[in-house]
């Protein structure tokens, strides 16, 4: 958009006297230092309460585990929802957690272990990878960890090769075909000790 204003007069060039202006000096700002300062710190807090929340949450699922292990009843009920969301990708013999949380495993002699081999939290959701060697199983566990430390769902996939990514502003976990090409945060890889050939899936958290 144009603006004129046609009343003003047009001075001649040779009317016009062009003198150089020495240049000034801008002060400078007393607070750039400190505000410099203060978004560095800012940031680190933020990555510090990011490892933080992660840790917490690490911490949770890991001492889910051990009430599992040691079949303390009462601690994996102060962990877990009591409206607990379960989803499952296997085998329906492989069906384990299931029947460790609703108590119908008793025979405990030949009951599944799980040991984590890893575990890697990523905000709410934390993933733990196990295998079990001897009956050809690996397993996968996507759990998601509430702000008040509670379990609100897990996620399993056993004998599957799993690579979880971020999809724009996700706020649940989808799972998709591995068909989809896109940069993963993680990526299973205990999948290829069951000595067979076993499906791919993409977690989008």
């Amino acid at each position: 958009m144009t603006t004129t204003f046609p009343n003003i007069p047009k001075l001649p060039f040779t009317s016009l006297t062009i003198k150089p202006t020495p240049p000034v000096a801008l002060p400078s700002s007393p607070f750039s230092d400190d505000l410099r300062s203060q978004f560095f710190l800012l940031t680190e807090l933020a990555n510090l309460k990011e490892a933080l929340e992660d840790s917490g949450n690490e911490s949770v699922v890991l001492a889910l585990y051990h009430a599992l292990s040691s079949r303390d009843v009462q601690v994996v009920h102060k962990l877990l929802a009591p409206d607990l969301e379960w989803w499952f990708h296997g085998p329906p013999s492989h069906q384990f957690m299931m029947r460790l949380l609703t108590g119908t495993d008793n025979d405990v002699s030949d009951s599944f272990q799980f040991a984590p081999h890893s575990i890697d939290a990523f905000g709410s959701t934390v993933i733990v990878e196990g295998c079990d060697q001897r009956r050809d199983i690996s397993w996968i566990h996507a759990w998601t960890v509430n702000s008040h430390g509670i379990i609100t769902q897990v996620r399993e996939y056993f004998n599957t090769s799993l690579t979880v990514t971020r999809f724009g502003n996700s706020t649940k976990p989808v799972s998709v075909t591995s068909s989809l090409h896109c940069p993963y945060l993680w990526e299973s890889s205990l999948s290829n000790r069951v000595g067979k050939s076993v499906p791919g899936l993409v977690l989008a958290i």
